[in-house]
């Protein structure tokens, strides 16, 4: 750091006979010694009562009204009041005092998590850490307004301390649960050229406007830099006013793409010191009240890529003459409620968290390493606490029992899912996968055999929506785009877990204990009006009466496979779904057609795996470290927020995704590429790009010289003179001509002319401004 190096140079060393001795910090932190106050004031121990029993604000105006100090003697007080503040007695701001060490009447509160009584706390939003130590943990008494309040939540309280020496020294009474923290401002900064301020221009795609950095507020940035900022209203005409206060590097940078998503979503990408801090008084692992797993052979099967192994399994046929053909399974999943208990720091920033967040470049953990990576990370041939159920399937692959059990476990080898689908196969690149064939691989291929029977007779929503993945090399830039191929081995472990969730949820069911489900609710009646309304283009119907199942739609697109409209079904059958998210109501999971279902098998990574396991824990008698009272009567408000928690990180992923894949083809404007068109709306066409997966959009004054309408009956664009048509699913080219890395924005043009005929005149009004909706296009009148 070059200001560390300017002061060790203006220093001279110690010892050096040029600079006297500096007293010991004991000695300067006692009292200063100051003239007896003039007659009639008050002393520093009257000072101090007035500060820490005042039931408002403190300032020095304040202190002199209370006193009644005027004229000269206002400047004793200010004297007075500074000595204070050095002999630590004070903690002073420009706007408040207060009795270092003390909370004020009232106070911003950060709730922090849930302790094993059940109770919340949190700790002062303004505190001095420096000066005051560690903050007072604060316990958040829940009336009635308090009472949806969870981790990362902020409310104005008032404080009343608490006599006695157990854990909280104050409890806090809600007045005003405080608005959390929006998605921070992000933009490039713009300096201009004589020194006088700049302006910013976010990165956002729905901030158009511009905002002008006055001198001063720059906070050191310099041209064409990434900065954070910060919009207030200042002066009497409310004018708005942009300030700098972080600079966060080069833009053009693609290994910093992933920290615009992190800082734009107000993503946690560290870890603060009380949580590092817990890591050291970690429970030891011990072999009591455990089920000894350690030589059944478990293996994790994970991307080759992945940094944690949470989830282990094993199979083997069924001795039971009862059941002839059938199969037994272990599902081991890392105990993580073991070492993240109720009431600790980290189980209150996990839940903050919600889930890890996984970006191309780099992953931001909902725990730290030395659990996520290690500790619960289950190693090949390492001691590890786990959860398992022991599954029965007949033949069939229709559940027969189910139970579980705190155990441990040794896994017996790390495979990826290309080393076991290769050993499976018989190919060379099984690697050490080749040599658990027989033992290992097999048996899990035949019971997977049976629970596909039972799978297909299910009938989940079957959508074929290929992943794109992007690969990054050492340098942080895109090396390529691909998509990984969907291998047996995929499925296996999918259904594996699939079985083990439900397996879950109906444990707690028939336990009666709560537990936070995973529900998946079944399709709008607009969103099937309008699905119903874009198929009949397309010949092709749902049925007209009765609840539609998941099976109606696969039927749909075993039609479509093979066909030119099939990724455009695909996409718009999926566009058709409601959104799955995390509810202690249980109403289903429509698109794998379950009755109950609940997320178990990802505690590292999801929080709500977390709280399952805890709940498994208390119903089960598996421990003292099970779901709380607290943590039950917050059910709802947790599921809210960690419903929301994983959107944010979907959008966060996204939104880097689209940024990535802008810089990947910033040096390619001018390029044709093949696409499909993704998207029809008034203003123009959205594609997206057939190898990459990039989406970008073509602005309909670009199309042509006649004026387009927009048939929204057809999902299309139609030129009013020619009839042409461009429509959502047509396959295309269309050439790149402006690509803006900071915002994942692409633009482009259309080399393909529009399809005649290929509506029929279904609806469309040619020649004129048409009912279908607003148009434009450069012939435009």
């Amino acid at each position: 750091d070059p200001w560390v190096a300017l002061v060790q140079r203006a220093v001279p060393p110690e010892g050096d006979p040029r600079v006297a001795p500096t007293p010991h910090r004991c000695a300067m932190s006692r009292k200063p010694k100051s003239p007896a106050p003039p007659p009639g004031l008050p002393t520093r121990e009257a000072v101090l009562e007035f500060v820490n029993t005042s039931p408002a604000k403190v300032g020095r105006r304040e202190i002199a009204k209370a006193f009644d100090i005027k004229g000269d003697k206002r400047i004793w007080l200010k004297q007075l009041l500074k000595e204070m503040s050095a002999a630590g007695q004070l903690n002073s701001t420009r706007k408040k005092i207060r009795g270092v060490g003390k909370l004020p009447p009232t106070a911003v509160i950060e709730a922090l998590g849930v302790d094993a009584e059940g109770d919340l706390y949190g700790e002062p939003v303004d505190w001095d850490r420096e000066d005051e130590g560690l903050p007072p943990r604060v316990r958040v008494r829940l009336e009635r307004d308090g009472a949806n309040l969870g981790p990362g939540d902020k409310v104005l309280a008032r404080i009343e301390p608490v006599s006695g020496d157990g854990a909280y020294t104050y409890e806090a009474f809600p007045i005003k649960k405080l608005d959390r923290e929006r998605k921070r401002l992000l933009g490039i900064f713009r300096a201009e050229s004589r020194g006088y301020g700049g302006t910013i221009q976010p990165i956002d795609r729905k901030q158009l406007k511009d905002w002008r950095i006055e001198k001063g507020d720059e906070g050191g940035a310099e041209n064409g830099e990434l900065v954070r900022f910060d919009i207030a209203r200042t002066g009497r005409g409310g004018l708005t006013r942009a300030r700098i206060v972080e600079r966060l590097g080069n833009p053009s940078d693609q290994r910093q793409i992933s920290l615009i998503a992190i800082h734009a979503h107000g993503i946690l990408d560290t870890f603060p010191d009380r949580v590092l801090r817990e890591l050291d008084d970690l429970p030891k692992l011990t072999k009591s009240g455990r089920e000894d797993l350690t030589l059944v052979p478990l293996i994790t099967i994970d991307p080759v890529d992945a940094r944690d192994h949470d989830d282990a399994v094993w199979a083997a046929p069924d001795d039971d003459p009862n059941n002839p053909g059938g199969w037994v399974t272990i599902v081991a999943i890392a105990d993580v409620a073991f070492y993240v208990r109720p009431g600790t720091y980290l189980s209150s920033e996990a839940e903050k968290r919600g889930n890890s967040v996984y970006f191309p470049d780099r992953v931001v953990p909902m725990l730290p390493e030395k659990i996520s990576n290690d500790l619960c990370s289950l190693k090949g041939g390492e001691l590890r606490a786990c959860l398992a159920v022991r599954m029965i399937f007949d033949k069939y692959g229709a559940k027969r029992s189910h139970v579980f059990s705190r155990a441990l476990m040794r896994s017996a080898a790390k495979l990826s899912y290309s080393q076991a689908q290769a050993a499976i196969d018989g190919t060379h690149e099984a690697g050490p996968a080749a040599e658990h064939v027989e033992t290992i691989l097999k048996p899990l291929w035949a019971a997977y055999a049976a629970l596909e029977r039972a799978r297909n007779e299910r009938s989940p929503l079957d959508l074929d929506l290929p992943e794109r993945k992007i690969i990054v090399g050492k340098d942080g830039k895109v090396e390529r785009i691909h998509v990984p191929e969907r291998l047996t081995a995929h499925r296996l472990i999918e259904e594996f877990m699939i079985q083990a969730n439900v397996a879950a949820a109906e444990t707690l069911e028939m336990k009666k204990c709560p537990l936070v489900y995973r529900v998946h609710d079944q399709p709008s009646k607009e969103k099937l009006a309008s699905l119903k309304t874009f198929l009949e283009t397309l010949d092709m119907q749902l049925p007209k009466t009765g609840q539609l199942k998941p099976q109606d739609f696969n039927k749909l697109l075993a039609k479509a496979k093979g066909t030119v409209t099939a990724d455009l079904v695909n996409e718009v059958v999926l566009r058709s779904q409601s959104q799955a998210e995390y509810n202690p109501e249980n109403y289903g999971h429509f698109g794998l057609n379950l009755r109950k279902y609940a997320h178990f098998t990802s505690p590292i990574r999801r929080y709500a795996d977390l709280i399952v396991h805890r709940a498994l824990i208390r119903a089960l008698g598996m421990g003292k470290d099970g779901l709380t009272d607290g943590e039950i009567e917050r059910l709802k408000d947790t599921a809210r927020s960690i419903s929301d928690l994983e959107r944010r990180a979907m959008a966060a992923e996204r939104e880097t995704t689209d940024r990535l894949i802008a810089a990947h083809l910033a040096d390619h404007i001018g390029a044709v590429f093949h696409a499909r068109i993704s998207g029809v709306t008034r203003s123009g066409l959205f594609v997206k790009l057939t190898d990459t997966g990039a989406d970008g959009f073509i602005a309909i004054s670009t199309l042509g010289r006649e004026f387009f309408n927009h048939d929204e009956a057809h999902n299309a664009l139609v030129g009013s003179q020619s009839g042409e048509a461009y429509r959502l699913g047509d396959r295309v080219e269309v050439k790149l001509v402006e690509a803006i890395p900071t915002a994942g924005a692409l633009r482009f043009e259309m080399v393909t002319a529009g399809k005649t005929g290929a509506l029929s005149g279904k609806g469309v009004t040619l020649g004129k401004r048409g009912k279908q909706g607003r148009s434009g296009g450069r012939g435009r009148p």
